[in-house]
């Protein structure tokens, strides 16, 4: 089984770095694989419509592997109440073939999603899904490695986006 947990951080203008942590099981403690992108020419910020800007970023990413993960995790939600999210959009671009789990750190009004608790933290994790059972998607999250909220691999795939953004330098060159 291969998992795909996906992650994008955007700045200057326009511009935003995308990364993906490749694993076999969700209570793994490091990935089998980690890769990054640095993309130019992101949509802009449009409410509601996050999906535009966030699922090329995404699908640059997915168009590195080897081969098709069998399931994706994503930072956001899958369903906006009863609107598709990033998450349903990720779910049918891949034909309802790949289940899509949503793991979001705030709570937006009007969506619904199982809170999951993680470490000693009294904040949770809002998870959603698509082509998985939500008691499921929450379980895998809850099974993750590590001891605080956010689960050691959605740490290090965030940590991959921040550090690739980092390495773009003012003038839009990269730094070695």
């Amino acid at each position: 089984m291969i998992i795909a947990a996906f992650d994008v951080h955007y700045f200057q203008e326009r511009r935003a770095s995308a990364a993906a942590v490749l694993f076999h099981d969700y209570r793994d403690m490091e990935p089998a694989a980690e890769y990054t992108e640095l993309l130019s020419g992101v949509a802009d910020y449009v409410p509601g419509r996050f999906y535009r800007r966030e699922l090329p970023c995404i699908l640059a990413l997915v168009g590195q592997f080897s081969e098709l993960p069998d399931e994706m995790v994503i930072d956001g939600y899958v369903m906006l109440g009863d609107r598709p999210g990033l998450g349903q959009h990720l779910f049918e671009t891949f034909h309802g073939k790949i289940p899509v789990i949503g793991v979001a750190k705030s709570k937006l009004a009007g969506v619904s999603g199982v809170e999951v608790f993680r470490g000693r933290s009294g904040r949770p994790l809002y998870i959603t899904s698509a082509g998985v059972h939500i008691g499921q998607a929450a379980e895998r999250i809850r099974a993750m490695h590590g001891d605080h909220r956010i689960p050691a691999l959605l740490k290090r795939v965030d940590f991959l986006a921040r550090l690739k953004a980092g390495q773009v330098v003012s003038d839009g060159s990269i730094r070695q």
